[in-house]
């Protein structure tokens, strides 16, 4: 079997950074902020073409931990985006089989926003298909940081004997535990990482796409996917 054919069956986690979403709308003669309601629009709309194409995760940076510090009339706009998202998408998500899970600095959301996380994650808990893990109010240096600090409670309440940790060790501890890395990295409009899954995507194929997040569609994804299946894979190896 070819390494191309390798690398097209091993592409089962793309992570994207859904970038753009103001300056689309700016281009467009559009209030910014509505930028951000068609971006989660099209998030939302692409959960089936992941699902189409084999992608069995797809995590996406919704909200960072940096982003509160953006103006209260954009941060609450957001979170009403976020409260009709885990609110209205219970039968649209079990209609396409997908499951949800989020992570997260989540105590840092609204209590009723949390809540309704907490219910969609429990009403798709059994779909076998496309999970789609949304990261909301995250970062990745804050991730590591409290892994570090539940990794070290641990240790001093003996539950772990800390001289037998390792890498999988750490792993178990972060937001993402039990979800493979990334074989994908997908940025839209800038090329950097901006703090996302920044343990998680150590070796991952990275794709800086020069569109706005509101733009991308299957011919992207389909793009993405050919030449992920011609890069060669190496481990540091």
């Amino acid at each position: 079997m070819s390494s191309s054919t390798n690398n097209l069956s091993s592409l089962k986690h793309v992570a994207i950074v859904l970038d753009g979403n103001r300056r689309w709308a700016k281009g467009k003669g559009m209030q910014t902020l509505l930028g951000h309601k068609r971006g989660y629009e099209v998030a939302k709309e692409l959960l089936p073409v992941f699902s189409k194409y084999g992608i069995e995760y797809v995590t996406y940076y919704m909200f960072s931990v940096e982003n509160w510090n953006r103006t209260e009339e954009e941060v609450g706009y957001l979170m009403n985006l976020f409260r009709d998202f885990f609110s209205s998408s219970v039968d649209y998500l079990n209609e396409h089989n997908v499951r949800v899970k989020a992570i997260g600095n989540l105590a840092m959301l609204p209590a009723d926003i949390l809540e309704k996380i907490r219910r969609l994650e429990e009403a798709t808990k059994n779909n076998t298909g496309l999970t789609a893990v949304t990261a909301i109010s995250y970062g990745g240096r804050d991730e590591i940081v409290r892994a570090a600090k539940k990794l070290a409670k641990d240790a001093v309440e003996n539950k772990i004997n800390i001289d037998d940790a390792n890498e999988d060790t750490f792993a178990s501890y972060l937001d993402t535990a039990g979800v493979p890395y990334p074989d994908a990295f997908i940025r839209t409009s800038e090329k950097r990482i901006s703090n996302f899954l920044i343990w998680q995507a150590a070796y991952s194929e990275i794709f800086f796409l020069d569109k706005f997040w509101p733009d991308f569609n299957e011919n992207d994804l389909k793009y993405i996917i050919s030449e992920f299946s011609q890069r060669e894979r190496r481990y540091g190896k």
